[in-house]
């Protein structure tokens, strides 16, 4: 897999994640009550995905699948 490739998956991920954990402020601001079932389902779930995210074994896994972090010495450097 392509270095960019990569780089543009982990944004998406990490995008995803950064939305999962501005949820509670995104509801709160709207005025939607947070009793709602399929929203506090979706609180809960972005709460999840934002604590899993933050784990070194996501690292690994990412590295296993081949999204690891990009090492820049593998880059050619520009002129």
């Amino acid at each position: 897999m392509q270095h960019t490739t990569k780089r543009t998956v982990r944004t998406i991920l990490q995008g995803a994640v950064g939305f999962a954990v501005a949820l509670p402020a995104i509801v709160d601001a709207s005025g939607v009550p947070e009793s709602l079932p399929w929203v506090a389902a979706g609180l809960a779930a972005a709460g999840g995905l934002a604590r899993i995210m933050a784990l070194p074994a996501v690292e690994q896994l990412l590295d296993r699948v081949g999204l690891g972090l990009v090492d820049n010495a593998e880059e050619p450097t520009a002129p």
